[in-house]
């Protein structure tokens, strides 16, 4: 099976991952029991409480519910804004995920070369992991403010525990995560192989067999070579030149005065006298 075939199989796989997560991310945003409180001292009259990102319900022993959106989004808190917001963010990104991984994805043949549908594969990754990362704050975040009222012994209002929609979206979110990021390492790996593909590239040089035998040499029998410059070569010349001239100038010199110091000549003694 040719490496093409599997990271294609590999891509649909990552796809499908991705969409059944960011389908159960849209489905918890009309889901009503991100918190449920049950009151068991009123039987008759209400029965539980729970609400989500749009509204508070009510619901009685014999199943009739009543919601309620909240009145005015000015008198909201920042918490709720804040996730409503990301949990937007996060349908939007799961969107524009899918689509650009459908132009991209070898089966579907939509895009260009293989390199420009690696890149936008990439780039639906990407897209796909900010939407995963987006649904997991927002649900993380919600469940942590629920368990902190709920250990406090100091919060005097209704407290809640955690609803259905949160499980449903953590696990909606690790798929989308989970998805991704492999798509992510496929996809990386062909959009950008030199950043991937890094292997040691030995610097060239200009040795040859013959200086290779020669450097393999012991220190005694190698042939020692002084390489001067030019620049070099031209002063020493003249160095060398100027010494001989001076050596000889010495020379003529011990000469003349070997020649003017004459040693006086005695005169014979006269054996008869």
């Amino acid at each position: 099976m040719r490496q093409r075939t599997v990271v294609m199989y590999v891509e649909i796989g990552c796809f499908v991952s991705c969409l059944c997560g960011w389908m159960l991310i849209c489905s918890t945003l009309a889901i009503e029991y991100w918190v449920v409180s049950e009151s068991a001292s009123v039987v008759l009259s209400a029965g539980d409480y729970y609400s989500n990102l749009w509204m508070d319900c009510v619901s009685d022993a014999t199943g009739v519910s009543d919601c309620k959106y909240f009145p005015s989004m000015m008198d909201l808190s920042v918490f709720l804004h804040v996730c409503r917001a990301l949990s937007v963010i996060s349908v939007i990104f799961g969107f524009w995920g899918a689509v650009l991984a459908l132009i991209g994805m070898k089966c579907t043949k939509i895009g260009g070369s293989e390199l420009a549908n690696a890149r936008v594969t990439f780039t639906a990754a990407l897209t796909y992991m900010a939407s995963g990362f987006s649904g997991m704050i927002v649900y993380s975040w919600w469940g942590n403010k629920v368990r902190s009222e709920f250990v406090d012994p100091y919060y005097l209002e209704t407290k809640y525990e955690l609803g259905a929609a949160l499980f449903i979206g953590w696990g909606g979110s690790c798929l989308v995560i989970c998805g991704s990021s492999v798509m992510c390492y496929f996809s990386g790996k062909e959009s950008f192989p030199k950043r991937f593909n890094k292997q040691l590239i030995r610097p060239s040089t200009k040795m040859t067999a013959r200086t290779r035998r020669t450097y393999m040499r012991p220190v005694s029998s190698r042939p020692t070579t002084v390489f001067i410059p030019p620049s070099q070569q031209s002063s020493s010349e003249r160095r060398g030149s100027r010494e001989s001239r001076e050596s000889r100038g010495r020379r003529g010199t011990q000469g003349s005065q070997s020649s003017s110091t004459v040693r006086p000549i005695r005169p014979p003694i006269d054996s008869a006298v």
